[in-house]
C-alpha cells in the first residue's frame, strides 16, 4: 500500500476556496438578476425564497468552508482513509458536475459554473485516482453524496438563521408617537 501525502487532501480545501470565491463574488447578485427568467420558465417554483443575499451567501460560504476544513484535516491525518473526507471529496464532485447540469439547464451561466470544469472535477479525478493508486479503499461514496444535500440544506438553514435578524427592519425604540388626525 502507498502512501498518500497530505496535500491530496488539503488539496479539498483548497480546490473548494478557490471555486466557492466565484460562487462569493457572484451568488447573490445572480439570484437577483436570474429570478425574473427563472420565474418565467418554472413558476411553480417559490424563488422568492431563494434569492440570497450577500450576508447569506458569505456566512453559508464561511460555514460550509468550515466544513471542507475539518474534513481536509481528517484525510490529511488519515492518509484519505477518512469515511469524512471521502464523503466530501464525493460531494464536492458531484457538486461540480450539478453545477454544469445547471448552467445547462439555464442555458447560461450559473454562480460555480466556471471553476467547475477546470478546478472542482479535475481536482476530484486526480484525489480518488490517488487514493486507487495507494491502495485506499472507497469508504461509502453513495451515502456521501446522499448526504450532501442535507450538509447543504443545514449549512443554508443555519446561514439564514444568522442573518436573517440583520436583515429585518428594526423597530423604533421608546415610546410610539400618537399622530394627530386633526
Amino acid at each position: 500500500m502507498g502512501r498518500v501525502p497530505a496535500g491530496v487532501a488539503w488539496g479539498l480545501l483548497a480546490a473548494w476556496a478557490v471555486h466557492d470565491a466565484e460562487e462569493l463574488a457572484t451568488m447573490a447578485r445572480w439570484t437577483r438578476t436570474a429570478r425574473p427568467r427563472l420565474e418565467e420558465r418554472l413558476p411553480q417554483m417559490p424563488w422568492q425564497r431563494m434569492e440570497l443575499s450577500q450576508a447569506h451567501a458569505s456566512v453559508a460560504i464561511g460555514l460550509m468552508g468550515g466544513v471542507l476544513a475539518v474534513a481536509s484535516g481528517l484525510g490529511a491525518r488519515t492518509g484519505g482513509r477518512s469515511a469524512v473526507f471521502q464523503a466530501a471529496l464525493a460531494g464536492f464532485g458531484v457538486h461540480g458536475v450539478v453545477h454544469l447540469a445547471q448552467a445547462a439547464l439555464f442555458r447560461g451561466y450559473t454562480p460555480g459554473v466556471v471553476t467547475a470544469p477546470v478546478v472542482v472535477i479535475p481536482y476530484s479525478v486526480w484525489a480518488w485516482r490517488r487514493l486507487r493508486r495507494a491502495g485506499v479503499p472507497a469508504r461509502g461514496p453513495g451515502a456521501a453524496v446522499a448526504a450532501f444535500p442535507l450538509v447543504l440544506a443545514g449549512v443554508h438553514a443555519l446561514a439564514h438563521a444568522l442573518t436573517a435578524r440583520r436583515a429585518r427592519p428594526a423597530r423604533p425604540h421608546g415610546p410610539r408617537l400618537r399622530r394627530d388626525r386633526s
